[in-house]
């Protein structure tokens, strides 16, 4: 593909990623994917220029852009290379007209850029959701441990305990290491949210909102496979991808359960008043991981986020439920707005007499409110809010 043919399919994607984005449909590493599944004519470099040029176009965006086209020119505002490749040549973009105009840029649309704001994300703090993030590992202790593992690429040690840090786009999951589950690719703010929940063997831990069990399989290691690990997810598809991890890890002592919408506590009956910990890994609108899915912005309405605090605030009720006497519980979000985060931990307090803030002490992040917050500028991870409560004795 010549340079003009690159920019060309570029446009052509983002058209499809923009289109997606308004009408709730796939995600845009998937429509990459699919694009060149019928394009085999596009050698390796070809995908990996156009895949590039996608994803820095969306970055350069704040608004949903009007069109591909729209979003590439704002790009080509910051790449005069870019800019000449508007020419009308075969197979690439048709000339400039004078009458275009570039996307808006920005870091979200105006209504969430200001949520993000009055909840203390701007300037360099907003800036950095959109930097490209990395890749970390968690090194699995029912196999390996960190001081010891010999990898194909050594990685730099994080705070936590068992976490690496490897450049980008380092293929993990063709090493035999990631195959026979001696690692797993988690993010370390996702190693965090872990810690906090300071499992230990021979408890019962239940994580309410499991999806694939990423955070199951960290809890499995820190529990040592002894007690009792039930994984919980509404999503049956998401959570029968974990039998296969938790086998690869070594982690035989998770349990999964399918929960019915609504009707959670049909399933978990039993476990009411006896968990020692609840994990409430809460869908949310994901503004902290922008870094790895920049087209999620936009995505999300006001009527959207309404909704997903509606249920953050119903997962964590029903989460009390389930609590031992003196248990706890810790509620994590991906998501720097405070409607997600601060705000629900405040208005659970409020409505619950009794529970206590017990804010754990995580080697990164810091306080905000009742719990602790990770961001990307700050701790170079996804961005977090992490708390921790406990049931009355």
């Amino acid at each position: 593909m010549t340079p003009a043919a690159r920019v060309q399919a570029g446009i052509e994607l983002l058209d499809a990623v923009i289109a997606a984005a308004k009408g709730q449909g796939a995600p845009a590493d998937r429509l990459v994917a699919d694009y060149f599944r019928t394009r085999r004519y596009a050698g390796s470099k070809d995908r990996r220029a156009v895949r590039e040029l996608v994803y820095d176009a969306i970055r350069a965006c704040g608004p949903v852009p009007a069109s591909g086209r729209a979003a590439m020119l704002r790009l080509a505002q910051a790449d005069p290379a870019i800019a000449g490749l508007f020419d009308g040549s075969a197979h690439g973009p048709g000339a400039l007209r004078p009458e275009e105009t570039p996307a808006d840029g920005g870091i979200a649309p105006d209504w969430l850029e200001q949520a993000l704001a009055a909840s203390g994300i701007a300037g360099g703090e907003a800036a950095a959701l959109l930097d490209r993030a990395p890749l970390d590992l968690r090194v699995n202790t029912l196999k390996a441990d960190r001081e010891g593992i010999e990898l194909l690429v050594a990685g730099e040690a994080l705070a936590a305990p068992q976490g690496l840090r490897l450049p980008s786009g380092t293929p993990v999951e063709q090493w035999a290491a990631y195959r026979d589950g001696l690692v797993e690719v988690q993010d370390h703010g996702s190693q965090m949210a872990c810690l906090a929940v300071d499992a230990v063997p021979g408890e019962a831990v239940i994580d309410l909102c499991a999806g694939a069990g990423g955070k199951a399989l960290a809890l499995a290691a820190a529990m040592d496979n002894r007690g009792t690990l039930l994984a919980c997810d509404t999503d049956k598809r998401r959570l029968g991808n974990l039998p296969p991890r938790a086998a690869r890890a070594g982690a035989g002592m998770i349990e999964t359960v399918l929960l019915d919408p609504g009707k959670e506590l049909e399933a978990l009956a039993a476990w009411q008043g006896k968990a020692d910990a609840v994990l409430v890994d809460a869908p949310c609108s994901g503004t902290g991981t922008w870094r790895r899915n920049p087209e999620a912005r936009w995505r999300l309405t006001p009527d959207t986020l309404q909704g997903l605090t509606n249920l953050q605030a119903r997962l964590l009720d029903l989460a009390a439920t389930l609590v031992r006497p003196g248990g706890r519980l810790v509620y994590v979000t991906c998501s720097l707005l405070d409607a997600e985060g601060r705000d629900q931990i405040d208005r659970f307090l409020a409505s619950h007499p009794g529970w206590k803030a017990d804010r754990p002490h995580l080697p990164l992040g810091r306080e905000h409110g009742e719990g602790i917050r990770l961001t990307p500028f700050h701790d170079g991870t996804d961005g977090f809010f992490i708390a921790r409560i406990t049931s009355p004795c």
